[in-house]
Parts: C-alpha cells; sequence; structure tokens
C-alpha cells in the first residue's frame, strides 16, 4: 500500500444555484439547477501559517469563494463556458498560493433517467480550463434490460443501475452527451443479455466510438435484485478509445 501524498486544499463542495448553460434533458434552453464544487490545490505546506496561527487571514476565504460563485449567474453558451468562469474566479481568489484548481459542475436535469451529470476539469496554474481535459460522469443511470442466466430473469426486463465515466482529449469539448445516452438506451433497449460482462462491455465500446473527442471510457453496472443478502452484483470495465479500432 503506497503512503498519501501531502497535499494543502481549500475547497468547497456543491454550492447550488440555477444558470443557463445550455439545453436540458427536454432540449429547452433555460435556467436549470446547478451544483459547483471547487477545490483549491494550494502550495506544499501553505495551509502550516494558518494551521499554527489559527487565524482564517492566513489562508484563503472560503467564505469569499463561495459567495463570488454564488454570483454567477450566464447565460452560458455550455457547462465547460460555466466551468472556465469559476475556474478563472478561483485563481483570481487565490493567486499565487494555487498550483491548480479542479472544478466540478453537477447538472441534475440534463439526462433523462440519470442521477446525476457532472463535469470536472483540472486547470493547472498559468494555463487555460478550455484547453484541459474533462472527466465527465453520468451517475445512476436507470437502464431495464432483459438480463441474466436463470429463468425468471428471462420472462420480463430488471433494472440496471449503470455509471458511466468519459474521458476527453484535451482540447476537444464538442461532444453530445445527451444523444450518446440516448443512443446507449435505444441499442440496450432492442437487446438481450445473458451477463453483464456482455452488456457493460457493449456499453464501453458504443461509448468509446461516440466521438473521436474520447479518449477513454470507464462503464460499472450493478443489478439491485440478483442477489437476496448483498446489495447488488457488478461489473467494471475500462477501455480506451483505440481497443475499438
Amino acid at each position: 500500500m503506497s503512503l498519501p501524498t501531502p497535499t494543502d486544499v481549500v475547497l468547497v463542495e456543491a454550492v447550488q444555484l440555477t444558470a443557463n448553460v445550455g439545453s436540458d434533458c427536454w432540449g429547452r434552453t433555460r435556467d436549470q439547477p446547478v451544483s459547483i464544487s471547487v477545490y483549491l490545490h494550494l502550495k506544499p505546506t501553505f495551509l502550516d501559517v494558518s494551521g499554527q496561527s489559527d487565524n482564517v487571514a492566513d489562508s484563503i476565504h472560503y467564505g469569499h469563494l463561495t459567495k463570488a460563485i454564488s454570483a454567477l449567474s450566464g447565460p452560458y453558451t455550455n457547462v465547460r463556458a460555466l466551468v472556465h468562469e469559476v475556474t478563472e474566479k478561483a485563481f483570481a481568489l487565490a493567486g499565487k498560493t494555487a498550483d491548480a484548481v479542479r472544478v466540478v459542475v453537477g447538472l441534475k436535469k440534463l439526462i433523462l433517467l440519470a442521477e446525476d451529470f457532472e463535469v470536472e476539469v483540472v486547470t493547472p496554474s498559468g494555463q487555460n480550463s478550455l484547453q484541459q481535459p474533462a472527466k465527465v460522469v453520468i451517475k445512476s443511470l436507470v437502464l431495464p434490460v432483459l438480463i441474466g442466466v436463470n429463468p425468471p430473469e428471462r420472462l420480463a426486463k430488471q433494472r440496471v443501475i449503470t455509471n458511466i465515466t468519459f474521458y476527453e482529449k484535451s482540447g476537444m469539448h464538442q461532444v453530445d452527451y445527451i444523444a450518446i445516452i440516448k443512443q446507449i438506451s435505444e441499442e440496450i433497449d432492442n437487446t438481450a443479455y445473458l451477463t453483464l460482462e456482455k452488456f457493460v462491455l457493449q456499453i464501453v465500446r458504443s461509448a468509446c466510438l461516440a466521438s473521436d473527442a474520447i479518449e477513454a471510457v470507464t462503464a460499472r453496472s450493478q443489478k439491485p435484485s440478483a442477489l437476496s443478502f448483498a446489495h447488488s452484483s457488478g461489473v467494471e470495465i475500462t477501455r480506451y478509445h483505440n481497443a475499438f479500432r
């Protein structure tokens, strides 16, 4: 087991607001609920000073960061534009004390049948967030599917809960995730599977090939109804885009 790397981070999680970041799950361009988390990765040992003085003036005031985020209103051309503005405000507040800024934006109303849609971007100091690769996560997507080897499982569709993580290439952000999930859902709706292994690999294949901007995909699917005395059974697969070329 490797030991953790010493870090100094000031963070604000799940600031709630509404903003226009493009179309929602119904294709309507209007304000929708947005959750924003910001992590300031500071210079090593920066927090030693405030940790010893017990004075917030020696640190980065997370109250000021929260206020700056809460004041955002848009409209934004897309979620990456919102991430960029949040990143710029975080660097402006932290100044030269920040080595990097990590921003996570959640849009609960973007993907039908999914619990959440998250975009995460880490921007090193002195660089443009729009040129950094994003990690995009579709959380708890409910997909009804005919799956399983037991006779009762062949009679009716059951819920499969799936998380899909997309890793974008640097500088390439024109990915229509609503269309990708719609395509995957339609493919699955017209098929049946004996195993989660084949089901998950098909999702990974379709997701990887959906756009040249996608570098890799991880999919984890779980059957909450499979076992009586366990929460679920599941399979997780990660593949790079070029695995299917």
